[in-house]
């Protein structure tokens, strides 16, 4: 029986298991590595190949740079014109390039969580029996909902970009921009609410499946049946969203921290401090990657333990 485990089985809220759990995982630095190992495989191959086709894209089609940098939102039809004739250029090879480039994205990125997640919950807990073919299956129904959740996000997105500004530009008014500004907040609050309170069920059910031997279908719907344990699981995946949104503002602090002295800074050293606030993020993402996957399951044998 792993460590985690062994903890009492009183009845306690989710954010608190949450706490312990992350204790845990701060203990056990080896478990957080193999995140980071199977993660940074797949990702630094992925952003070199993503860099290597904008590289590319901005090669045949340089940018203004000197226009971009003037760009004011006091003065937002000149920067419209300026966004627009830039789209203009880029749509159409970058419409190209994605035809390709996320497909295979997106399934070596399937093959890699598989591969990966299966071993860290195996060392995790020991007694987790691998389903890869099922893993690979529900990890794809979970990139394709969170495909799902992008493009209702960006159908509001240019439902607001519609009615704030292109009509009132037709109209020969002034666009709205702050009203535009409020839209994009809400919208994209509220699809991150939407997504906090709907996607645990996929980080769920491969627990499940690795737990119970379950197939795909099986593992969804035991999932859905774990009556007052639902509410537990999604004020975690709440909590994890807000982590991740504090870890995002944390970064970008640390990131424009060295502005201030940016006329004696060098350009290699600002490189490399941005860089290490990447790392940052990135690493502290993993780790709460894993202790999401540990407090889920080890509200999971609390659950069934009691």
């Amino acid at each position: 029986m792993s460590t985690y485990q062994s903890q009492s089985t009183q009845t306690i809220r989710g954010t608190q298991s949450f706490v312990s759990t992350t204790n845990w995982v701060w203990k056990h630095p080896g478990v957080v590595a193999l995140e980071v190992l199977w993660r940074w495989l797949w990702g630094i191959p992925a952003l070199w190949i993503t860099a290597r086709t904008a590289k590319r894209i901005l090669n045949v089609h340089p940018v203004d740079w000197t226009a971009l940098q003037h760009i004011s939102l006091l003065e937002p039809m000149h920067a419209a014109e300026i966004l627009a004739a830039i789209i203009n250029v880029f749509a159409t090879p970058v419409t190209q390039a994605l035809t390709w480039l996320a497909p295979l994205l997106m399934l070596t990125w399937v093959a890699a969580h598989t591969i990966g997640r299966t071993i860290v919950l195996h060392r995790i807990d020991r007694s987790l029996q691998p389903r890869p073919a099922t893993f690979l299956l529900l990890t794809l129904l979970r990139l394709l909902a969170l495909a799902l959740a992008f493009a209702l996000w960006w159908y509001l997105l240019l439902w607001a970009s519609t009615t704030t500004i292109a009509d009132h530009v037709a109209q020969g008014r002034e666009p709205n921009v702050v009203g535009y500004c409020a839209w994009v907040i809400i919208f994209t609050m509220g699809v991150f609410m939407l997504w906090g309170i709907v996607s645990w069920v996929f980080s769920m059910a491969p627990l499940m499946a690795v737990a119970r031997q379950l197939t795909a279908i099986q593992a969804i719907r035991a999932s859905l049946r774990l009556g007052a344990l639902k509410q537990k699981l999604v004020e975690i995946n709440l909590v994890m969203g807000i982590v991740k949104l504090a870890l995002i503002v944390l970064t970008m602090v640390f990131s424009a921290s060295p502005l201030p002295f940016q006329s004696v800074a060098t350009p290699e050293f600002l490189r490399a401090w941005w860089a290490a606030a990447g790392i940052f993020y990135l690493l502290s993402s993993d780790f709460f990657h894993v202790a999401r996957a540990v407090a889920y399951l080890q509200l999971y044998r609390r659950s069934a333990g009691e």
